[in-house]
């Protein structure tokens, strides 16, 4: 069916707007040139400047530089306005406006020339999947880690079809990303939406009860991307991989991510300490929980031990059989649905894309995909027994997709919560190891809150340990440090906010 519509719309944009070979012009484009005042007091300084060119007479000089002077004024101003107007209409969105200052402000980096070439491509694919694989050898798993589950008594066996009315409003509220692989362009699509609605849906409904996600979907375009500004870009570790799958498939993945959610929510199969793509949480509410936490058993004259835990990569390493057995056994999710998670993960592939140059396929055998839909709740679901475990030691915890943090309370001269805190971090390492994720212990932070000498007798308790606590650590974009007065974090945001002010005025 998918193939099919894609085959008519190729034949008619092939009839009425045949593909051409164009040259295209890099030139830097600045749209408020086009402003008709701007445009007629450029003629007029064109014809002052041909009639002194021609007579070479001091008046006519005079007039030259007063109308060039007018133009770079006006010029000026249109410019201003031009910005103001972008900046208004985006005031009430802090992110899109955000967004538009760095975009106006800071230009994306180019690749080195030597980089746009299909041999760098076929280089920059191969590295990207020996990363991930590399990851995964290196994972050595000899401790098996039995977790009890708890009891599902509700059944996701299938996901229901939708309506044109459901597609539409799923389409309508997607972002306007579009793919390379895509027939038309996301903003083209939605102008002609009403012609193709209802093929849309015919396909999203067979795949839903097929149980089968269609195989031209399952494709990813990467491109690389520098890390940060002023690394090496010869350097291939320098880049991370940047994600873009085909927006038909993310319609797809939309309806199936409601109906899915709305499961799990009826269920309450979410993971109660989860703040990680959950509707009405994000990483404020891990945050406000922990530090609340921490505070109180300040007040109570308790010391806290936190740790942050650190996993490599750990989207790209999920195992696909226990994922699925996952859904199965502790979400409850069988049958047809189940078949379309399946069909959903598996025999993917990727190639890498630079300018106009391409690299070969790669076989993508593990992970969830990236900048996808459905990959982070996937996730999330993965990691549902690491807070049974958790819980099971009586420790506190809360996590933001892979961000986990744990920490315990104690009172003077009482180190057996820290020992139950040591013995958990064991049995998590053995158990992300049963699921081929790689804990990083070079980037697991500890860090203790309470009064100075207190924390130093429990400072020297965890080297014992083997652990080493830090005075501050960044935790979900926040700087804490031991007082917990967060003089640090405000230190950084402030110079944040300046350096922003700073992009924003070269625009005036």
């Amino acid at each position: 069916m998918l193939n099919s519509v894609t085959s008519s719309i190729l034949n008619v944009l092939d009839a009425i707007a045949p593909m051409k070979v164009k040259l295209r012009k890099h030139r830097q484009k600045a749209p408020w040139r086009n402003d008709d005042l701007v445009r007629a007091q450029k003629q007029q300084c064109r014809r002052a400047e041909r009639q002194w060119r021609k007579s070479k007479l001091q008046v006519h000089y005079e007039m030259y530089k007063g109308e060039l002077y007018a133009y770079n004024q006006i010029l000026c101003r249109t410019r201003e306005r031009y910005f103001s107007e972008i900046i208004g209409s985006c005031s009430s969105n802090s992110r899109v406006l955000f967004t538009t200052v760095n975009r106006l402000t800071n230009p994306p980096t180019q690749l080195p020339i030597e980089l746009v070439c299909t041999p760098k491509c076929n280089e920059f694919a191969v590295f990207f999947n020996d990363k991930v694989q590399g990851i995964k050898k290196a994972i050595n798993s000899t401790t098996h880690i039995t977790i009890e589950r708890p009891p599902t008594h509700s059944k996701l066996t299938h996901f229901i079809p939708v309506t044109d009315q459901t597609v539409q409003e799923t389409i309508t509220r997607l972002s306007l990303s579009t793919c390379c692989l895509d027939v038309l362009p996301t903003r083209f699509l939605k102008s002609v939406l009403n012609s193709v609605l209802p093929s849309i849906t015919q396909i999203v409904n067979m795949s839903l009860q097929s149980g089968i996600f269609p195989e031209a979907l399952k494709t990813a375009v990467i491109k690389p991307l520098l890390k940060k500004s002023g690394l090496d870009p010869t350097v291939l570790n320098n880049y991370r991989p940047i994600s873009n799958l085909p927006f038909l498939g993310k319609v797809l993945e939309k309806v199936v991510y409601q109906q899915l959610t709305d499961f799990l929510l009826l269920n309450n199969s979410f993971d109660v300490f989860q703040s990680g793509f959950r509707p009405h949480h994000s990483t404020e509410t891990a945050l406000i929980k922990v530090t609340n936490d921490i505070r109180l058993n300040t007040d109570d004259g308790k010391v806290s031990v936190l740790i942050l835990l650190d996993l490599s990569a750990a989207f790209d390493t999920v195992d696909h059989g226990i994922l699925l057995h996952r859904l199965q056994d502790w979400v409850g999710i069988s049958g047809s649905a189940l078949s379309w998670l399946k069909s959903y993960l598996e025999d993917r592939k990727y190639f890498v894309e630079i300018g106009s140059c391409v690299s070969d396929y790669m076989a993508l055998t593990s992970g969830v995909p990236q900048g996808s839909i459905l990959g982070p709740l996937l996730f999330n679901l993965y990691m549902l027994p690491l807070g049974q475990l958790i819980r099971s030691n009586n420790i506190s915890y809360h996590n933001y997709a892979d961000d986990t943090q744990i920490y315990v309370s104690l009172t003077t001269g009482e180190y057996g919560p820290v020992d139950s805190l040591s013995h958990c971090l064991q049995q998590i390492s053995a158990w992300m190891q049963n699921n081929f994720l790689q804990l990083n212990s070079n980037k697991t932070e500890v860090i203790i809150f309470g009064p100075q000498k207190q924390r130093e007798r429990v400072s020297s308790y965890l080297h014992s340990l083997s652990l080493k606590p830090s005075n501050q650590v960044r935790n979900l974009g926040v700087i804490m440090d031991s007082d917990l007065n967060f003089n640090s974090h405000i230190k950084s945001v402030t110079s944040a906010a300046f350096y922003h002010l700073k992009n924003i005025a070269k625009i005036k």
